[in-house]
């Protein structure tokens, strides 16, 4: 019972960023201004997003409960965790820079700053548990797309 909760606990926490980010995403003067940007060819409909974003937070809160319950390692996690909560919170941040504040050169930066917190997540992550690792990657290589995405509108408009 106590792996359930720690589960629980580690897909709802790894969902906190998109939370946060449902408030800023493009919806009333944000949704105009959002329409109104030139974008790259390669920019995927919104329901895509969605989905996307849903199976990323869930393969990070998969990610976590690995780390979380590997009882094998004698690895400090605590760097783990930190790098865990600091990808959360520039994740967080670039929805609203990019969709509250209207920012995307600003966004640009918090992306690539999310990318390598993310890689250095991914790399303490793999001498606790080589599955979570893995489960990191889908995460950077959409950051990667998202990182194209948002330098296309920067550049465009």
């Amino acid at each position: 019972m106590k792996k359930f909760w720690s589960f629980i606990f580690a897909v709802v926490v790894s969902f906190i960023p998109g939370i946060i980010g449902v408030f800023f995403t493009p919806h009333g003067d944000s949704h105009i201004w959002y329409e109104s940007l030139s974008k790259s060819v390669l920019t995927p409909a919104g329901w895509v997003f969605s989905v996307a974003w849903t199976i990323l937070y869930l393969l990070l809160g998969i990610a976590l409960f690995l780390i979380i319950n590997n009882k094998t390692t004698r690895i400090d996690k605590s760097k783990s965790y930190w790098l865990f909560f600091g990808q959360m919170v520039l994740n967080a941040l670039w929805s609203i820079i990019f969709f509250g504040m209207h920012m995307p050169a600003l966004g640009l930066l918090a992306l690539i700053m999310l990318i390598v917190v993310s890689i250095f997540m991914e790399r303490a992550f793999r001498p606790i548990s080589k599955a979570a690792a893995y489960l990191v990657w889908p995460y950077i290589i959409w950051m990667c797309f998202a990182t194209y995405l948002n330098a296309t509108i920067m550049f465009l408009n």
